[in-house]
């Protein structure tokens, strides 16, 4: 059994009235690596466990938007044949105005993406902290460092 608390000894088996104080710090140092390690090892297992959640919910998501295209494509043919057989335009002028309509549905979502990009402000909040730490870091240097 080892020797240390830290180490795996319970703690009923050691009196710490007969431990120095450099011992005493020395085991709750050891104590508070160990507990780091077990903390960041249940982290990485976390998050493998919902890496692998991530995955599978994009693939289905993807699998989705597969479907939809198809769904897009097939509904863009029926609109075309739509607008000949019924209206009785010419098949290319019903296929050109789908085709129309999906390019200013294009232009509008574009022009909404643009306007949100240009909301972006960067990393404002992280930026002044990080002048701050840098600050206070170089008032501590000596002069001659400098």
């Amino acid at each position: 059994m080892p020797d240390k608390p830290s180490e795996g000894r319970p703690a009923d088996e050691y009196d710490a009235a007969e431990l120095s104080i450099g011992q005493l710090v020395s085991e709750a140092s050891g104590g508070m690596s160990r507990l780091v390690r077990l903390e960041l090892e249940m982290a990485k297992l976390e998050l493998a466990r919902d890496a692998k959640q991530v995955g599978k919910g994009s693939g289905l998501f993807v699998a989705a938007a597969v479907f939809l295209h198809l769904v897009l494509v097939l509904g863009s043919i029926t609109l075309g044949f739509l607008f000949y057989e019924v209206v009785g335009l010419s098949a290319t002028l019903s296929f050109l105005i789908v085709t129309v309509i999906y390019l200013v549905v294009a232009a509008i979502l574009i022009g909404v993406g643009v306007l949100h990009l240009r909301k972006i402000r960067g990393l404002e909040g992280f930026g002044a902290t990080m002048a701050d730490t840098v600050a206070l870091f170089d008032r501590d240097r000596p002069a001659a460092g400098r």
